[in-house]
């Protein structure tokens, strides 16, 4: 398999020109879903397994779910300021940095994997309640220089999810 294979098993996100409520219903299912699908993945690994990186010169599987812990928490946060204030400029953070901290690199998985659990559970929840207007409101990413909706953030983080899930899974192969 080649090294960008390897990288994004699923593909690139590629945000579509129109979302439909079909298209948002799915990826709300698909953030729903991915905690007991993760779980599942990594629960027969071994330490030395969860310890192996997911490609060369790649993170290991332990640090990639603490990464989708780290990541989905920021990314909630950043579609509760979205639908809280006007136009709020979010505040980036560096995964690089985060996934080699102490607690990335030893700490058992199976906390990542609790704050999974319910983060998606309330996650979902609050997608579910919003209306098209609410997948609408807007945010600044100050790295990028770009406005993002609450749409793209739905379809970006159900493919996060699963980008991540492939990745270790094609470990396993």
């Amino acid at each position: 398999m080649e090294i960008e294979q390897l990288k994004y098993p699923i593909g690139k996100y590629k945000h579509p020109d129109f979302v439909t409520a079909s298209m948002r219903h799915d990826w709300i299912n698909r953030i729903a879903a991915l905690p007991q699908k993760l779980e599942a993945v990594v629960q027969s690994k071994t330490e030395a397994q969860l310890d192996t990186p997911y490609r060369p010169g790649g993170w290991t599987v332990r640090q990639v779910v603490h990464h989708l812990a780290d990541s989905h928490l920021n990314a909630h946060c950043r579609i509760r300021l979205a639908l809280t204030e006007d136009h709020p400029t979010i505040k980036p953070y560096d995964q690089d940095k985060w996934a080699v901290l102490e607690d990335v690199k030893k700490l058992p998985v199976w906390p990542s994997l609790h704050i999974l659990q319910g983060l998606h559970a309330r996650w979902a929840f609050l997608l579910n309640s919003l209306d098209e207007l609410h997948f609408q409101r807007e945010f600044v990413h100050p790295e990028y220089g770009k406005t993002y909706t609450i749409d793209w953030m739905t379809g970006l983080y159900a493919w996060h999810g699963e980008h991540h899930l492939a990745q270790i899974a094609n470990l396993k192969e």
